[in-house]
């Protein structure tokens, strides 16, 4: 690599060459091979020790990935203790070896995969509980609807009851054991799979919260025994989600919230002192 490339981290190729030959068109995770192809050059010396990764745009340019492939991959490399995000500034090298007490499988699943398998899965199971759902359980989804309006007005927390409640509540109503303990398992990884679980806690400290219109939407379908309805409104509600995952983890969305924050905590400090 030349100078010019190790300073823009740029690369003349398509993509990053592993030394197994590996590429982004080739076999494994594409944000693994980001981490991968970074924690050498860190290793390398391309990017030594307290020197800043080149920005999330170019990062995209030059392995040829999604943004959202990108940001998995950088907040990997924080769970490693690799690098760490400095507020308005970007992501600067802490290190080239992860830490030891970092699982091997810590970056396993990301949220872009998950959400993935959620698709596939969660929008039959809506069609079928359209079909398949008792009345009491239409009750139960109602109720779990409710709650989940009232978890929105709290304090931001790291895991959404109500909202898993739900999607259970439908998993249940297809009436079918293998499709509940598949949804299950997949909620399971949402909550303990480090690389989600740090993708979700930038959702909430960006102030997200489950989307009631679209939850509403799903219910609405599964009411009116309308497989297609529901089936379209669980798939247009995951590729919100898809959405959220980029949207509330930009580091200006942060620090928006941050500052309208701070704002609101100085207006009340003003107040109180009248």
């Amino acid at each position: 690599m030349s100078i010019d490339e190790k300073r823009s981290g740029k690369r003349t190729s398509a993509g990053p060459v592993l030394p197994s030959g590996q590429t982004t068109s080739g076999g494994g995770k594409l944000y693994r091979v980001v981490i991968d192809t970074l924690q050498q050059e860190i290793a390398s010396g391309v990017f030594p020790t307290g020197s800043r990764l080149p920005p999330e745009r170019i990062l995209v340019e030059r392995f040829l990935v999604s943004r959202l492939t990108i940001r998995e991959a950088l907040i990997g490399m924080e769970i490693l203790g690799l690098v760490e995000a400095r507020q308005g500034s970007g992501f600067y090298v802490i290190g080239a070896t992860p830490k030891p007490q970092v699982q091997p499988d810590a970056l396993d699943i990301g949220a872009f995969e998950l959400t993935e398998a959620r698709r596939i899965v969660e929008v039959q199971a809506a069609a079928l509980a359209a079909l398949a759902a008792t009345d009491e359980q239409i009750d139960d989804m109602s109720k779990i609807l409710e709650e989940m309006d009232l978890e929105n007005r709290e304090p931001r927390r790291d895991d959404w009851a109500a909202d898993r409640s739900f999607h259970m509540a439908i998993a249940k109503a297809t009436q079918n054991n293998a499709i509940v303990l598949m949804i299950e398992m997949l909620w399971d990884v949402r909550s303990r799979s480090p690389l989600c679980h740090a993708m979700l806690q930038r959702i909430n400290a960006a102030g997200g919260t489950p989307r009631m219109t679209d939850h509403r939407l799903i219910l609405n379908g599964i009411k009116a025994r309308d497989p297609s309805a529901a089936r379209d409104a669980m798939l247009a509600h995951l590729d919100r989600v898809l959405t959220d995952l980029l949207a509330f983890t930009e580091s200006d969305a942060i620090e928006k919230l941050n500052a309208a924050n701070a704002r609101k905590r100085a207006t009340a400090t003003r107040r109180l002192s009248v």
